[in-house]
């Protein structure tokens, strides 16, 4: 991406930003990517998935689509409906499974999913043009008369409630089927150390790909007692991003607002995270005749990353929030009060840091200031357009 929003040189664009990741599956691979783009990560899965051979609930609404023809079914992911016809093969029902499915009207609603069908031999009759399960519902009820009909939908991690009781009222009988369901982690550890870093915004963005984990993790933060804590991060120093609009539900309905790409994929999502976090958290200024950019974690000058403690970050931040102005000891002063004396012992220590003592300027019987240098930013580079004040 060539806006890194104050990269400078070889800096990755993540480089001083932790992120957390709540996904128990492709975790790893989630994680990589964004490392490699320079973040922090720390993993706190959410939920586990119970494995679909060993899954009795799956077991028995496969078999409740084998008790007697089916009329329609409804395939919604692609990775889910390869899981069913592999657990289905692990039972020996994989050829009733296939014979039931090929006599019955198959919709699925994405392009992952029709890939799936076609790979295992079948073929659907319908897909929409959107990946919108309400598309496959308006198109279900304007095309088919569904009283008294046999509907099995493939469910996507988490139920679909609107879908299902619309079609049941519309008189179809709805054969639920969890291919993968999801369950409170084994471990709850790393997610209450994830909550923790939210909520002491530790982090600069927590994401999320599924809604299950969204909601487990909103529930774990208050049986943890830090509800409240983690609302008011996600409202403001910690970015939560969604891989898409079924993932990002629970999280708006508690009106936290949320990153989302265009697109439900986990690559959109990495480049999302990218492309947002920086702007949101970071801070870029011209001062001393340096590019200092304010990660989340840490400062970047030059080409430079310097790793930060909470202290200093916390002190440099507060020095930014109106650059160039002259911000006193006793302003300076960490919550809870202190002596004037360690801030400047703080202020000497963020200075021999950054590597430069100009960066930050003693103002004589009155405080310090950055030597914010707006002329040399907005006339002296080619790209100034992409520094932010």
């Amino acid at each position: 991406m060539s806006d890194e929003r104050g990269s400078a040189g070889s800096v990755e664009p993540l480089a001083g930003y932790s992120v957390g990741i709540t996904a128990a599956r492709r975790r790893e691979e989630f994680g990589a990517a964004l490392a490699r783009r320079g973040a922090r990560v720390a993993y706190g899965p959410a939920i586990r998935i119970v494995p679909l051979a060993d899954d009795s609930q799956l077991r028995h609404a496969t078999e409740r689509c084998l008790a007697a023809p089916l009329d329609i079914a409804v395939a919604t992911t692609g990775i889910g409906f390869r899981g069913w016809m592999d657990a289905a093969d692990v039972w020996n029902l994989a050829e009733p499974l296939h014979k039931a499915l090929e006599s019955a009207v198959l919709l699925a609603r994405g392009p992952k999913v029709r890939g799936a069908i076609r790979a295992s031999g079948l073929r659907e009759a319908w897909s929409p043009a959107s990946e919108s399960s309400n598309e496959v519902l308006e198109h279900l009820i304007d095309q088919h008369d569904l009283r008294g009909r046999r509907v099995a939908v493939q469910l996507h991690g988490e139920p679909l409630p609107d879908l299902v009781e619309a079609l049941r009222l519309a008189g179809a009988d709805v054969i639920e089927v969890p291919v993968y369901r999801w369950i409170a982690p084994e471990d709850p550890a790393p997610l209450r150390r994830l909550i923790d870093a939210v909520a002491t915004t530790e982090l600069d963005a927590v994401a999320f790909t599924s809604a299950p984990a969204a909601i487990s993790f909103l529930r774990a933060a208050d049986e943890q007692g830090l509800r409240e804590a983690v609302h008011e991060a996600l409202l403001g120093p910690v970015v939560a991003a969604c891989v898409g609009p079924v993932t990002a539900g629970p999280l708006q309905a508690e009106g936290i607002p949320v990153i989302q790409p265009p697109r439900a994929r986990l690559g959109a999502l990495v480049r999302e995270i990218v492309e947002q976090v920086p702007r949101r958290r970071g801070q870029l200024l011209p001062v001393a005749g340096h590019r200092l950019d304010i990660r989340g974690q840490a400062a970047v000058v030059g080409a430079n990353v310097v790793p930060l403690s909470r202290a200093a970050m916390a002190l440099l931040r507060r020095l930014a929030e109106r650059p160039g102005h002259v911000v006193t000891r006793r302003e300076l002063l960490p919550p809870g009060g202190g002596d004037e004396h360690a801030v400047e012992v703080a202020v000497g220590r963020l200075r021999g840091a950054l590597g430069d003592p100009r960066i930050i300027q003693t103002v004589a019987k009155r405080g310090y200031r950055l030597a914010f240098d707006p002329e040399r930013g907005a006339d002296d580079r080619p790209d100034a357009a992409d520094w932010r004040y």
